[in-house]
């Protein structure tokens, strides 16, 4: 059963949701599913922009058959070729086999070590800035490298000013029939699951996002059509997704707060984070966010971490080293290249070990890690006389945040 939506008069919104689907790329959990976007194009030539997961494939089939109504398919644009959205790449060369394949040089060989016998008489290669005609529609291909594949590409209608955006400004969760960011309050419903996604599917590559920006600059863009999350057709919202991806991938903090990322094993380091929060809170720090690493995925204490300007870590020695979840979770941070916050260092010893050592290593490697007062070190436990360092401690991070 076929279920599309107009975007305009001739160009169609073709994507399903996947509300049964528990973790992106099998790592990131999803509360609310995800959607897989895809677009059509009637014109003289007839175009669909990015295919599917192979898990809602039969849905998207149908849509194409369905808009096409016994026309065959001219133009098959790739603007990514990760499988979630190039799963059905051979179904659709299979039932339209004169299809022309658009992509780049890279998008060709990433498309021969998924899939076999797609004949290369198919390929249709483009570079940066090349244009193909429809007919009234005219797509512009903007090569967009590690955004955040290498063969990444977008695709810019000339005549409405859409951009057609691969993953970019995409988000985590379902579309439940409003496909538009202007239908519902995506701010409050989506935002932290925007937020989430960028900061952990594109966080490493901020530099690559600034070069598609100078790229985009002399563009007007009416709409922004990502392959997943909401389309954006209001001027307010599209500036508004513009202008968190230039704070995002520039690592630039966009409010002050502080995150505590804590690790605990019997109690007593998260005695010393609660009392911590309590005299933050004093000192007239508003927003605090506490997340015990062993019980939250990283993915939500990254998109934290990208959102607030400070960020307190616990270094817990657990077999002389520091605590594994809390090493897998600071390798992740730091994998996704954040850089330009404020770090504070709670530590907890009982027989000796590393931690603090293995904490610093890995979080000050990357750029502009600006340590915050003293660390404050306990063993095993804190003890009444230690109240005036971690009030002092406070009052540092607060300073850091006037």
């Amino acid at each position: 059963m076929y279920n599309t939506r107009k975007i305009y008069d001739d160009i169609h919104w073709i994507g399903v949701s996947d509300r049964t689907i528990s973790r992106f790329e099998n790592m990131f959990p999803l509360n609310d599913g995800v959607c897989y976007n895809s677009y059509f194009i009637d014109d003289e030539k007839t175009a669909v922009l990015d295919t599917v997961d192979s898990s809602v494939g039969r849905v998207f089939m149908e849509n194409i058959e369905h808009l096409l109504n016994g026309r065959n398919l001219d133009y098959l644009i790739i603007n990514h070729m990760e499988p979630d959205h190039c799963a059905n790449i051979t179904n659709v060369v299979l039932k339209y086999p004169n299809v022309k394949l658009v992509g780049n040089a890279k998008t060709f060989k990433f498309l021969e070590q998924f899939y076999d016998g797609i004949p290369s008489e198919n390929y249709l290669t483009v570079k940066d800035g090349e244009v193909l005609e429809l007919g009234k529609h005219s797509l512009m291909f903007i090569m967009a490298p590690l955004v955040h594949w290498p063969e990444v590409m977008f695709t810019y209608e000339k005549s409405k000013k859409i951009l057609f955006s691969a993953d970019a400004f995409g988000s985590f969760g379902s579309l439940n029939g409003n496909i538009f960011s202007d239908e519902f309050d995506f701010e409050i419903k989506l935002l932290p699951e925007i937020r989430r996604y960028y900061t952990n599917i594109v966080g490493k590559f901020g530099q690559n996002v600034q070069m598609v920006f100078k790229k985009l600059a002399n563009l007007e863009i009416d709409m922004l059509a990502s392959l997943h999350g909401p389309i954006y057709r209001n001027k307010n919202d599209i500036a508004f997704m513009l202008g968190k991806y230039n704070k995002w991938s520039t690592y630039t903090p966009e409010r002050k707060g502080v995150v505590i990322a804590y690790s605990s094993m019997y109690g007593n380091t998260q005695e010393v984070v609660s009392r911590l929060a309590v005299f933050l809170a004093q000192e007239g720090i508003k927003n605090i966010e506490i997340f015990d690493v062993s019980h939250t995925h990283a993915s939500y204490i990254i998109e934290k971490v990208f959102e607030y300007s400070n960020l307190i870590v616990t270094a817990v020695n657990y077999n002389t080293t520091l605590y594994y979840p809390m090493e897998a979770f600071l390798k992740e941070l730091s994998g996704v290249n954040i850089q330009n916050r404020n770090i504070s260092y709670l530590s907890n010893t009982t027989w000796g070990g590393t931690a603090l050592k293995v904490a610093k290593e890995i979080l000050e490697g990357n750029k502009n890690m600006t340590v915050v007062g003293d660390v404050f070190e306990i063993t095993s436990s804190m003890k009444k006389e230690q109240d005036e360092s971690l009030l002092n401690l406070a009052r540092e991070i607060k300073k850091s945040l006037d």
